[in-house]
């Protein structure tokens, strides 16, 4: 397991260090800082990548958790953590907004390396 903190474009090498905990699934498990353009991905659990993100400062409310397939370049919006009674109730993103922002931010970082 590689857990991953950018800011930039991943490389090949790092799309494959953090596909390592589901190979079988060719999943990344990540946490997208909405306001700082930050993405942490790579654990088998997402609220690592979150506890990260936390301790560089980004705040809670920013923070919202999904699932990166690479091989299909698709984003899935769905966590446990994003169940949150004042923003979400549901461990699917509800806002439209967060869900592009999130997209936006993966897709910048994540998006068309390939692994």
């Amino acid at each position: 397991m590689s857990i991953h903190i950018l800011t930039d474009k991943a490389t090949t090498s790092q799309i494959q260090e953090m596909l390592a905990s589901f190979p079988d699934m060719r999943m990344i498990k990540i946490v997208v800082d909405i306001e700082h353009e930050i993405l942490a991905g790579g654990s088998g659990m997402q609220y690592e990548c979150e506890q990260l993100l936390l301790n560089k400062g980004s705040v809670q409310e920013n923070l919202w958790d999904a699932n990166w397939f690479p091989d299909e370049q698709s984003v899935e919006f769905e966590s446990l953590i994003n169940i949150r009674p004042r923003q979400n109730r549901s461990i699917v993103i509800q806002d439209e907004k967060i869900c592009n922002e999130v997209e936006r931010i993966t897709r910048k970082i994540l998006g068309d390396a390939k692994p």
